[in-house]
């Protein structure tokens, strides 16, 4: 069962890697996936959850962060640390991969931190936002997805990868969220 997995991975990572490859995506993939291209959308969440919640935004703001950094912090230190799954692009095995990136990365593959810390930000921002802007689950779970996508697309992590990133990520902003609802006082 685990082979024909693996083998449906590596197929999928190559479809996505090699078979969609195109100048548009050459150009936007490396985009979406660099942390520094989402600054000005961080800000405009700290901004929008300042002014729209007050006090209460603080608090919001500190729990987005905390979404990210146990999800990072997990994901990074323990779980790869763990399974130590070679990146696509630092597998002797795979052949054709095209790594669109400078630099291949210098830790493992699995799960996909990108993926974990992003989904972990997205369904918390889901959770807390949605009462107000109920579109938000469309634009965090887009965002989220892009930059997973975009992982794959680069080379550097298997489609699984990636699953199982969002799929924990999504955990622990779902998490963060019962901690958060807990701590708010009763109204």
């Amino acid at each position: 069962m685990i082979d024909h997995i693996v083998q449906f991975d590596r197929h999928l990572f190559h479809f996505i890697n090699y078979d969609l490859g195109n100048s548009f995506f050459d150009w936007l993939m490396p985009v979406l996936r660099n942390a520094k291209s989402w600054i000005p959308l961080y800000i405009v969440i700290i901004c929008l959850c300042l002014w729209k919640y007050k006090k209460q935004g603080v608090i919001i703001v500190i729990f987005i962060a905390l979404s990210a950094g146990l999800a990072d912090y997990t994901s990074a230190r323990l779980f790869k640390q763990e399974v130590k799954r070679l990146r696509p692009c630092n597998d002797t095995t795979m052949a054709d991969v095209k790594l669109r990136i400078n630099g291949c990365g210098t830790g493992y593959s699995f799960p996909s931190t990108h993926a974990t810390d992003h989904f972990a930000m997205a369904i918390f921002m889901c959770f807390v936002f949605y009462k107000r802007w109920r579109w938000v689950w469309l634009w965090a779970i887009l965002w989220a997805a892009s930059i997973s996508f975009a992982q794959v697309y680069v080379g550097v992590h298997f489609p699984v990868d990636v699953f199982v990133g969002a799929l924990y990520g999504s955990f622990i902003g779902w998490l963060m969220w019962l901690l958060f609802k807990k701590i708010q006082p009763k109204s």
